[in-house]
């Protein structure tokens, strides 16, 4: 089992900077304002031959009640009990603080082994603040600049140590599965059910994604609380489902454009896109006592545009009183205003009681085979006959338009190239026909359905 490395210290030192440069990837929000960093994010960090899991922390503060700045000290205080290294940051350049000193320590009185860093160390003033760290007692600082990348073997040298057993290669699984674009002509699935799922919990703030998904874990892996937006970039966790392996990914809320003003709040919101570009399976939260208001439907339609497979779970449904009336107002509101989600799984459930999650997830497996599913090519071509008997094309210049071919040409989401002479000429609602009727008779709810317009050849082209 390769080994945990926590990075701590107050706010602003460039901790989320040093987690990104070790993982290889911005996976980590960075900006000049403190306390970007909420709660605490895992990676697979690698730093020369060594490869070791790495968390990455919210800003140490001294405070221990109950509000959001405490309860972010619990969460990073978790990270350290986690880990088998703590990385101690501090700004060089600031030099040594009183909460530097006080944080320091606090970690001297753990059993745990503690490496200083002193980062942003460029320049002279780097330097100073560097040797100024001796004082907290934690042995030799190491100078570093996590945003140039200056100083990385010096801390290859502190690490090494740690990494005297194999790196267990199944503790870090592959950042995204690999697409199954494999072409199958018969019935069948481009799912590996070795790979895990990539599933990523969306909607707008604080309807209760993170509370949802702590009461999946079991555990209080995330912060929570009355405050809107606390979530503010994707937190990747590693998990199984029955057994299936899944990367369940919580993500910051979703306002509309016109109220989004702060720069932090554009990088969340650029966070949470990425994520749904990247899942497979999305579960779009909405809050049970505001019944998918305008910001959901439009969070739907991306999700839908994406091409991702999707269900609803209607959060907080234990405050509703009348379930039947709530239930036909939304199942009303999608039929008008989500058409190209017809079937969709609506859940009810509640993150705070834990009920109708096993249900949940349930629709979410259901949801994920429907998007991986393969149709055969001659089953596909006999239900595409039956149709054009029983309500054919419309006239194109006084003539029929026929269909000639139909074959699924991808998954993920369902994907099918339809053969016609004249493809332009095919009108969109009878397209659109043709996809609720495929939804129907194919059983595909919910799911996502691309149809590709092709031209077929001519047999008599270039016959006399």
């Amino acid at each position: 089992m390769s080994f945990t490395a926590a990075i701590i210290g107050r706010p602003n030192v460039g901790k989320s900077t040093l987690f990104n440069r070790l993982v290889g990837q911005r996976l980590a929000l960075v900006d000049d304002l403190p306390g970007v960093t909420r709660d605490r994010r895992e990676g697979k960090a690698r730093l020369g031959d060594i490869e070791f899991r790495i968390i990455d922390t919210a800003g140490l503060e001294d405070v221990r009640d109950q509000s959001l700045a405490g309860r972010m000290r619990e969460q990073t205080e978790r990270a350290i009990d986690d880990a088998d290294v703590v990385m101690m940051v501090i700004d060089a350049r600031v030099g040594v603080t009183p909460m530097d000193r006080h944080f320091a320590e606090l970690l001297r009185r753990r059993a745990v082994p503690v490496i200083l860093i002193a980062n942003k160390s460029e320049g002279k003033a780097g330097l100073a603040g560097a040797y100024e760290s001796f004082e907290l007692g934690l042995g030799d600082p190491i100078a570093i600049s996590a945003e140039h990348g200056e100083g990385l073997s010096d801390l290859f040298d502190a690490l090494e140590p740690f990494a005297d057993k194999p790196v267990d290669k199944d503790a870090f699984p592959d950042e995204a599965p690999v697409r199954g674009d494999i072409d199958f002509e018969e019935d069948g699935t481009t799912d590996d059910p070795t790979k895990p799922i990539q599933l990523a919990i969306v909607g707008r703030p604080n309807v209760g994604k993170s509370t949802l998904v702590n009461k999946l874990l079991g555990e209080e892996r995330l912060l929570t609380g009355p405050e809107a937006g606390i979530t503010r970039d994707s937190i990747a966790i590693e998990w199984a489902w029955r057994g299936r392996p899944i990367k369940l990914i919580d993500t910051a809320g979703l306002r509309r454009k016109s109220v989004i003003e702060h720069k932090l709040e554009k990088l969340s919101v650029a966070d949470t896109l990425r994520a749904i570009r990247f899942a497979e399976l999305v579960i779009l939260v909405i809050d049970a006592t505001q019944m998918m208001e305008k910001q959901d439907l439009t969070i739907a339609r991306m999700i839908e545009d994406e091409g991702r497979s999707i269900i609803l779970a209607i959060n907080k449904w234990d405050l509703i009183e009348n379930k039947p009336a709530a239930l036909e107002k939304l199942r009303d509101r999608l039929a008008v205003s989500l058409p190209q989600c017809q079937g969709i799984l609506c859940i009810p459930c509640s993150g705070a009681t834990g009920m109708g999650l096993d249900k949940l997830m349930d629709a979410g497996m259901q949801a994920h085979a429907t998007w991986n599913r393969r149709i055969g090519t001659p089953k596909l071509n006999r239900w595409l006959a039956e149709i054009q008997e029983r309500h054919p094309p419309p006239l194109v210049s006084g003539r029929r338009l026929r269909l000639r071919y139909m074959t699924q040409a991808n998954t993920r989401p369902p994907t099918f190239a339809l053969f016609s002479s004249k493809p332009g000429d095919l009108p969109d609602a009878y397209r659109r026909y043709l996809v609720n009727l495929m939804r129907e008779t194919f059983d595909l709810p919910g799911t996502p359905i691309r149809v590709m317009l092709r031209k077929s050849d001519n047999p008599y082209a270039g016959k006399d």
